[in-house]
């Protein structure tokens, strides 16, 4: 797309982007907005009305002094400016600015959700905040931090790594962003010399402070090398025996349980209407968190999961139980919750799946819960990206529609978002995933915000419950209490006693 720039004698510059075809307000304004969540310096307030917003044009007097200068050559200046752009670059530029206009769309209707929640009374029942943004994103987009908390740019760049690098950022994600939608992380530097020279140290301390290098493995012992224990609190090594399966022995269960999930459990659950997408949705996290932690016997909590499904930990908590009952004994509940303990599952596969297991061919690719960006599209284009995704050839959309298990309505609009998103492409009648990113598509969606607010509401309710729970320690009888030491309580048997007088 074309157009002209100019810059002030302040340092501001403006960006005049000729069109052939005339544009309403709305449709305009619409841009613009979308344009300013993406360049956080833009002000979009020339075009968000029709009566005011003037700006200079170039050759202008400034009122600080000076004029406005103008920066595209004279004569290619006036070539953009008698051309113009076409129809076809205002569509491009919509497609390209597809995830800000959708958020921007969430937005308004949170805003006008929480008006009218207001007027009718229930603004106390309202726990959805207006346009949220975590405090270290803005110390990254802006480079503005709590002097109370941070005392130097320093400390206040740290937190914003750590936080980065919690949320599984990687290094070459930060250097995209420095000049792109934080821009406040590179001002924290001071100068492009000193943010070359400490990025990467800072990025490595950030990673070893959240644990998100993984470990070295340990050596493996060498046979009759025996191992003993630092003191009597160092758990006991495992021996071996039937109960303790392998990492390879998880994989393999969940290779197959994932077969079984695909060919059977999925088909049942679709008669359960939309609380089946959730149920099924929910054994694909439980299966994501067992292949993670390589156990088949999972103790994640209800908040835990409701942070990987976009859901509230109460729907989790009434879903859990139907899954156990609709799993036909793939999932079983084996102990219930305990003082700051999660309820304890069984994962494993029963007798009469294991001949179908072994019948069936292991997919490729990994298997999620609900990622980010589809909090805002849906569990229905979770199921929709999966079965193009994970399928064996290109899927046609009659055929995503019986794979996903929903309907050719539900099917086609998933898709038509997704589309529009970038997310996928049609290869003749059939369709394929896209080399877009679905973390910084989710990030423009302004969907890692809410996913953040989610886990930092987990973390302080989880406190306020654990502090509950420790006021009973502290009327705790200890052992020692029983006993007086100077008291000698031990019970003689009276042949005993008689003993000792013969003795005497």
């Amino acid at each position: 797309m074309s157009f002209v720039e100019d810059f002030s004698p302040n340092g501001g510059r403006h960006l005049y982007v000729p069109l052939q075809d005339r544009m309403d307000a709305a449709e305009a304004r619409e841009l613009v907005e979308a344009l300013a969540l993406m360049a956080t310096s833009l002000d979009p307030s020339p075009h968000q009305n029709i009566t005011d917003g003037c700006i200079r044009v170039p050759g202008s007097v400034h009122k600080s002094g000076g004029h406005q200068t103008l920066i595209t050559p004279l004569s290619q200046a006036y070539g953009i400016l008698r051309r113009r752009n076409p129809r076809h670059a205002v569509i491009e530029l919509r497609t390209a600015l597809a995830p800000e206009l959708a958020r921007k769309r969430a937005l308004k209707a949170r805003e006008a959700k929480a008006v009218a929640t207001q007027r009718t009374g229930g603004l106390q029942a309202l726990s959805l905040r207006i346009g949220s943004e975590a405090p270290l994103r803005r110390a990254a987009r802006t480079g503005l931090y709590d002097t109370a908390r941070y005392k130097s740019p320093s400390e206040a760049r740290m937190a914003v790594l750590n936080h980065f690098s919690a949320c599984g950022w990687s290094i070459q994600d930060i250097q995209n962003e420095l000049a792109g939608q934080f821009p406040g992380l590179a001002a924290l530097y001071g100068d492009p010399e000193r943010q070359g020279r400490l990025l990467p140290y800072e990025w490595a301390k950030a990673q070893v402070f959240t644990g998100s290098k993984a470990p070295q493995k340990p050596l493996p012992r060498r046979d009759r090398e025996k191992s003993a224990l630092i003191n009597n609190t160092s758990p006991p090594l495992p021996t071996g025996g039937a109960g303790n399966r392998t990492s390879a022995g998880v994989h393999q269960l969940v290779n197959d349980l994932e077969n079984i999930l695909y060919a059977v459990l999925d088909h049942r659950l679709q008669t359960r209407g939309r609380e089946g997408l959730s149920l099924r949705l929910l054994m694909r996290g439980l299966l994501g968190y067992m292949r993670a932690k390589e156990t088949d016997i999972l103790d994640v909590g209800c908040r835990t999961l409701a942070a990987s499904m976009g859901k509230h930990h109460v729907t989790i908590a009434r879903l859990l139980p139907v899954l156990v009952q609709a799993s036909d004994g793939i999932l079983t509940k084996i102990a219930d919750a305990r003082h700051k303990a999660a309820d304890v599952y069984l994962i494993q596969l029963p007798e009469h799946y294991q001949q179908l297991a072994k019948e069936l061919s292991w997919r490729k690719g990994k298997i999620h819960a609900v990622r980010p960006v589809f909090r805002a599209l849906g569990d229905p284009a979770a199921l929709v990206y999966e079965a193009i995704e994970r399928g064996r050839h290109c899927l046609t959309t009659a055929a995503i529609a019986r794979t996903a298990g929903i309907s050719r309505n539900a099917s086609s609009a998933a898709l038509a978002a997704m589309e529009d998103l970038g997310m996928i492409a049609r290869d003749g009648r059939t369709w394929k995933t896209t080399t877009v990113n679905l973390r910084t598509l989710a990030d423009r969606l302004g969907v890692l915000d809410d996913y953040l607010e989610h886990i930092s509401r987990n973390r302080h309710e989880r406190a306020v419950w654990h502090a509950f729970l420790d006021r009973f320690l502290k009327d705790r009888i200890d052992e020692t209490s029983f006993f007086d030491p100077e008291v000698e309580e031990h019970w003689i048997r009276p042949d005993e006693q008689m003993h000792l007088w013969h003795a005497a």
